[in-house]
Order: C-alpha cells, then structure tokens, then sequence
C-alpha cells in the first residue's frame, strides 16, 4: 500500500528545487572532490576518497529519500479545507488537561515539521489526534510518553 505524503504546493515546489540543486550542485562538487582523491594514488589509504564516497552515498539517500515523497505526494489545497475543524494547515490551541497550561501545534505536511516551535507533522500521532476535531472537544492522544489530554480552545487557518 502507497502511503501518501501530504504537503502544500509550495512545500512540493521547495522540496523539488532542493532536489535539483543536490542533484545539480552539491553531486558534482562530491564527485569532483572524488575525482581529485582518486588522483591522489593509492585509495585503501586515504581518508579523503572514502570520506568523500561516503559523503556521496548519504547524499543520495536524502535525494533518493525525497523524490519518493514527491513521487507520493498528495497536494493539498488549504482554501478547501472544512474551517470549523481541525484540518491539514491548521493552527490549533489547545490546553492541556493535566497541566493546566495551553499549548499551539500547527499541522504540517512532510518537510516543514519543526517540531520545536509547534509544527507537527498531519501523519503524527498528535496530528492525527486532533485531525476532525472541533473546538470544545476534548481529545486523548496516545504518544511513547504516554496519554495526551487536550481541550480544543481555537483553530486558525492561514491563507
């Protein structure tokens, strides 16, 4: 089963132009510095060669990580998203039911989570936690830590 990869469309088009210019820059800066170790003579020791592959392959990975998320991405308009409830953009305040204390989350798709100031990805168990939910709803969120308990106080949509 495919798994969908929500995102904006300028979230695609950011991660897109990243893709290119890994590709396009930082590829061939590695591979020239390859080049220029493997000039340097015998490859079993020097340091520099196998940084350098190493360094390629990592690379690779993050490329070959984010073109399957472009290849399965799901592009999500905000403008037509239900506004009464929590939904994919949305901002969210909440308060915690045992700390007394409110907190924001914002609902991201892949690639603009950040999670230290509240951008939480759609497909995350708090994400998905408050997906639907209204305000004046009272939520618990199964997370590792534990139980989340939220009331929903307010959702905003930007845009």
């Amino acid at each position: 089963m495919t798994e969908y990869v929500p995102m904006t469309r300028d979230a695609y088009n950011r991660r897109k132009a990243e893709v290119d210019r890994l590709e396009h820059e930082e590829i061939p800066q590695i591979a020239e510095k390859i080049a220029h170790a493997r000039s340097e003579g015998d490859l079993s020791e020097n340091a520099e060669y196998h940084a350098q592959r190493e360094a390629m392959g990592l690379l690779q990975a993050r490329i070959n990580q984010m073109k399957s998320d472009l290849a399965r991405a799901s592009i999500v308009d905000p403008d037509k998203l239900p506004k009464d409830q929590v939904a994919f953009g949305a901002t969210v305040v909440v308060k915690d039911l045992d700390y007394d204390d409110e907190e924001e989350f914002t609902l991201v798709g892949k690639g603009d989570e950040d999670y230290d100031s509240g951008k939480y990805l759609i497909t995350s168990p708090v994400g998905q936690g408050l997906l639907g939910k209204k305000v004046g709803d009272r939520v618990e969120i199964e997370v590792p830590k534990g139980t989340l308990r939220f009331e929903i106080l307010s959702i905003r949509h930007e845009g």
